[in-house]
C-alpha cells in the first residue's frame, strides 16, 4: 500500500554533544494514523548531525511507504532553516548530511519542513532518547 501524504516528526540528539547519539521519527498518514516509528542508536554524534540523520532515516521510510507529499516537523530551528535553504550549511560535518537529504528529496512531489517547539515533538524525542539510552 502506498500513502500519498505523510506527516513526519523527527528528532535527534547526542548525550554530551558530541556523544552517544540517537534518532527518533514517527510517520503518520493523512488520517493521523501512525504508520511507522524509528528509534536508532547512531554512535558518536553531535545534536545537529543526529537531527539530520533522523530526517534521512525518515525520508528512506517515506520512500518505502510510497509517500509523495511529505510534511516534516522538527524542533531544531537551525536544521529547518538549512533544509528550507534560508541558512547556508557552513559546518563541514553537516554539509554531506544536507547533501544526502537533498538527494533523497528527489522523487517526492512536495516536501515541507516546519519548526515546532519541543513540547509538540514529544514522541520523536522519546524515541531518540530511547535510542541514546541503548548506546550507553
Amino acid at each position: 500500500m502506498s500513502y500519498k501524504r505523510l506527516t513526519i516528526y523527527t528528532d535527534g540528539g547526542a548525550r554530551g554533544n558530541p556523544g552517544p547519539g540517537g534518532i527518533g521519527a514517527v510517520v503518520y498518514d493523512g488520517n493521523k494514523k501512525k504508520l511507522a516509528e524509528i528509534s536508532e542508536h547512531i554512535g558518536h554524534s553531535t545534536n545537529n548531525q543526529a537531527e539530520y540523520k533522523a530526517v534521512i532515516a525518515a525520508l528512506k521510510k517515506a520512500k518505502e511507504l510510497g509517500g509523495e507529499e511529505l510534511e516534516f516537523y522538527l524542533d531544531s530551528e537551525l536544521i529547518v532553516k538549512q533544509l528550507k535553504r534560508e541558512y547556508k550549511v557552513k559546518n563541514s560535518d553537516l554539509a554531506p548530511l544536507f547533501l544526502q537529504v537533498y538527494n533523497l528529496e528527489i522523487g517526492f512531489k512536495k516536501i515541507s519542513f516546519h519548526h515546532v517547539p519541543r513540547e509538540r515533538n514529544k514522541e520523536a524525542d522519546a524515541l531518540a532518547n530511547k535510542a541514546m539510552d541503548r548506546g550507553k
